[in-house]
């Protein structure tokens, strides 16, 4: 009897759904969806591959990369051993499988991320991959199709893995400029930095039955609110009620819609590939030049331009002080003329965002930022700069505006993240979110992005895909709170103090890492002890950093800030071991 026990168990599965217990060749049959309620189970890459592709016409493309642990992570277990462990659980070699292939005939380039690794978190290896595979179907002309499985960014890789999201979305930005079909099916679950990136900045949204998808998962939700979420909360079909999926696809008829969506655009595809405009020779010139200057510094103390002994976990603190210079200040003390532009024209104006037109040294420059506050009623009252969906919508009007006018964009971050509510998620944060970074992407003007206290996550790089960052030196910014992280990897919250060390967030770390392309120092005490000084340094920053811009033609400093983003892969990942 105990014998056969580990045979019977290969030969049924429960149900997670209806707990009906079902013969496994049956429910391999039915595509892994239980035929008494219609739960879909969750699949992995390989055998997802092999639901929707043609039978023959896969061709992996090349997984391997040089190991990476870009900021030498260790919580309870070092980084590299989850990876061996992942590895060997999955037989994969990251959390992405890439291809391409024919669907119903018509080729196309895949990228399918697979939650059993490391939850389908997204690092610089998995970011990397998805890039080579967009600029696979680039070089191909060719569609490209994501299946999104994730819990978001990588927190053991630090800022490096919130940089992918903008990495990614570039990549398809270049598709969507060439006229190339990009699409992502969204499978159970996709949140966090997967859902505010390449997700859903795609031409085309599906979900398959039973996903769910947001930027906050709903414990964080519930914790933060104390509220009851609603029912079917983040579920497809509660995204395709509130507008932010094409369809919700049943298993069984994904590969059907995928064929009919390809054939439409092979329909409409042109005859012949588009020859890119060739820039003039001596754009090419400067464009080296540039691209020289723009090299990573090489990792030394002396690099960073400020001492660096403060512990991370007391620069977190003081990132937090509420008496840090708020975007408000900083207007009235380094810009001057400012006039505030409210509303995102969809209705509503977030306050958590303040932007509007200013002059900096007499020229003029569209200003965008998260505030805060100093007293408890400004924190709430401005949601502790925390930006909802009509916060990003507005961010995304101006910077547009600035375009059109030829204005360059400063954006000054500082904010815990996105809004980690139950309306935000109703009105479709992460493609708020999304929609920004691929913007900034591709913004012809200059874009100059400074940390001044919090940048936190995906609500950070939302206003920070920039041409230059600088960071002031007490400042921080994270792919995660280290309170989140210490809740994931630790036994309990109370080691947030190491997982602000483990993550690598101040200004000199990042730095190091190309992260940071400049720190700006701050007062001997602190920027809240001299407001005036911190105010000097920062203006003679944005001076010093925005001025060189102003000579870039557009093409080429969209070009550059592409290449900028671009490097953030595995490979420069693993040049960047090592930071401590």
């Amino acid at each position: 009897m105990t014998a056969t026990a580990p045979r019977e168990e290969q030969l049924w599965s429960r149900c997670a759904g209806c707990a009906s217990l079902l013969y496994r060749k049956r429910l391999r049959r039915n595509l892994d969806v239980c035929p008494e309620c219609g739960e879909h189970a969750r699949l992995g890459a390989p055998e997802r591959l092999r639901q929707l592709v043609d039978p023959g016409s896969l061709r992996p493309l090349a997984d391997r990369l040089p190991e990476a642990d870009p900021i030498d992570f260790v919580d309870v277990l070092p980084y590299p051993h989850r990876l061996t462990a992942a590895r060997a659980s999955t037989g994969l070699v990251e959390a992405v499988v890439c291809a391409t292939a024919t669907i119903g005939g018509h080729p196309v380039a895949m990228a399918v991320m697979d939650f059993r690794f490391l939850g389908g978190s997204l690092g610089c290896a998995v970011g990397e991959l998805i890039t080579r595979t967009a600029e696979r179907a680039l070089d191909e002309r060719i569609p490209l199709v994501l299946v999104t499985a994730s819990g978001g960014a990588r927190m053991q890789e630090g800022v490096l893995s919130l940089m992918q999201m903008a990495t990614v979305s570039q990549a398809i930005a270049a598709l969507r400029e060439a006229g190339l079909l990009t699409v992502s099916v969204l499978t159970d679950p996709t949140y966090g930095g997967v859902a505010a990136s390449f997700a859903t900045n795609t031409d085309l949204v599906l979900a398959e039955s039973g996903a769910r998808m947001g930027f906050a998962g709903p414990r964080v939700i519930r914790q933060v609110t104390g509220r009851a979420l609603p029912e079917g909360f983040q579920t497809a079909d509660f995204l395709l009620r509130h507008g932010q999926v094409d369809m919700v696809v049943q298993r069984r008829s994904l590969r059907g819609r995928l064929v009919a969506l390809l054939a439409a655009t092979h329909a409409g595809a042109p005859t012949r590939p588009s020859v890119p405009r060739q820039e003039p020779a001596s754009h090419r010139e400067r464009l080296a030049a540039a691209d020289d200057a723009a090299a990573l510094p090489p990792a030394t103390p002396e690099a960073d331009g400020t001492a660096a002994v403060r512990d991370a976990w007391d620069t977190v603190r003081m990132a937090r002080h509420p008496g840090r210079p708020t975007t408000l200040d900083y207007l009235d003390s380094v810009f001057d003329g400012f006039v505030e532009l409210h509303g995102d024209r969809l209705g509503a104006d977030c306050p958590a965002i303040v932007g509007g037109v200013a002059r900096l040294a007499g020229r003029h420059v569209m200003v965008i930022g998260h505030q805060k506050g100093h007293t408890t009623a400004e924190l709430v009252a401005r949601n502790f700069g925390m930006a909802s969906p009509a916060g990003h919508r507005k961010a995304l009007r101006l910077m547009r505006l600035a375009a059109r006018l030829g204005l360059p964009v400063v954006t000054l971050v500082d904010t815990p993240g996105a809004d980690p509510g139950v309306s935000a998620e109703e009105h479709g944060q992460a493609a708020a979110i999304a929609e920004n970074i691929l913007a900034l992407t591709v913004l012809p003007t200059p874009v100059l992005a400074v940390i001044t206290g919090e940048g936190g996550s995906g609500g950070a790089l939302a206003l920070a895909v920039a041409d230059r960052v600088l960071m002031l030196e007490n400042a921080v910014y994270s792919v995660i709170s280290p309170e989140g992280c210490a809740a994931i990897l630790w036994p309990d919250r109370s080691a947030a103090p190491q997982a602000a060390r483990a993550l690598r967030l101040r200004a000199p770390d990042l730095r190091r890492l190309g992260v940071v392309d400049e720190v700006v120092p701050e007062p001997p005490a602190a920027a809240h002890d001299d407001p005036a000084e911190t105010a000097l340094r920062l203006r003679a920053a944005l001076l010093a950093n925005l001025l060189p811009l102003l000579d870039v033609p557009p093409a080429m400093l969209v070009r550059l800030r592409r290449q900028r983003f671009r490097r953030f892969g595995a490979t420069r990942a693993g040049q960047r071991a090592g930071v401590r």
